[in-house]
């Protein structure tokens, strides 16, 4: 239903890569490169400046965009009204998850979704907090999972569930299996995810509840991603906080220990984002149904992250 060339218009603007978007299209590089082409010709204005072999929006490719995606969401919602009234769920979509959620919990919630949806195709993408809400707010997905707290007041923010944030360590450190004062955190050279993190947020705020500010810490990395965090404290680089969903595995394999921090609460909530206004419709209102009732019963026993 969606008119052909702004749908290669949007591919294109996304990848900022004619090579990439006709690999997604599966559709040659000069099909792909005639189409906008064609799309230009219409409007009788370039819509992607080429030089130095890089491509970036001109300012007429910018005013389109937006109009780009709205005419795909109207598209794609009209296919899901229409397959809707036979009952069953049908048609895109797109979601968005912050690292944690993205990585150890979305492939078990899309999966267990799809077995009651099977005509629903899924769509995913992942990023850090900051850039999951804007990609909400732009119209590029139309529910994120973020690890929180969303400091947004043109989203919608709705708790699912809830996620305990754990101090690991080196398998060998003297802290492993043990509880410390809040105060040793002080000597310990620490690791962080970057500025945007939903996970940088949450442990800077109990930090600061708990009487440490920034300046009291050693920091001595920041990392993009949980996975390095992990691997860099495996390296003996430092210790770290992450959720407990995201360490399992090394626990499992003893290659990692959590030290419990006396008169820190590490806990936060895991949360849907969305549009504010109504509330999600299709698609989009089925997988938020579905996460707000099956997510309690995805909680790990407490045991698991025991150390």
């Amino acid at each position: 239903m969606e008119n052909f060339r702004l749908k290669v218009f949007r591919v294109v603007a996304r990848h900022l890569n004619f090579t990439r978007a006709a690999e997604e299209l599966l559709l040659t590089q000069p099909a792909v490169t005639q189409q906008i082409k064609a799309l230009e010709g219409q409007y009788g204005l370039p819509l992607f400046d080429r030089v130095g072999g890089r491509i970036s929006l001109t300012a007429a490719g910018a005013a389109l965009l937006p109009y780009a995606e709205q005419l795909k969401a109207l598209s794609d919602q009209a296919f899901e009204a229409v397959t809707g009234t036979s009952g069953a769920h049908a048609g895109t979509l797109t979601l968005g998850a912050s690292q944690t959620i993205g990585q150890y919990l979305l492939p078990n919630f899309v999966a267990a979704f799809l077995r009651e949806h099977p005509r629903v195709v899924v769509t995913a993408v992942s990023g850090n907090t900051d850039a999951m809400l804007d990609a909400v707010a732009e119209h590029r997905v139309q529910l994120a999972l973020i690890e929180g707290p969303g400091l947004r007041k043109d989203l919608h923010i709705e708790p699912f569930m809830e996620d305990q944030m754990v101090l690991i360590v080196p398998a060998s450190h003297e802290w492993a299996g043990q509880t410390i004062h809040i105060q040793s955190l002080c000597q310990a050279p620490l690791l962080m995810r970057e500025f945007g993190s939903g996970s940088r947020r949450v442990i800077e705020s109990a930090l600061a509840r708990a009487g440490l500010r920034k300046k009291d810490l050693r920091t001595v990395m920041e990392l993009d991603s949980t996975e390095g965090q992990l691997s860099a404290v495996e390296a003996g680089l430092g210790v770290t906080f992450v959720s407990q969903w995201s360490v399992r595995h090394q626990l499992a394999l003893r290659t990692l220990g959590i030290a419990r921090v006396k008169g820190l609460k590490l806990t936060r909530k895991f949360s849907l984002a969305y549009p504010s206004g109504p509330l999600p419709s299709g698609n989009a209102e089925a997988f938020r149904s579905f996460i707000l009732a099956h997510s309690r019963s995805s909680q790990p026993s407490q045991a698991s992250t025991s150390p």
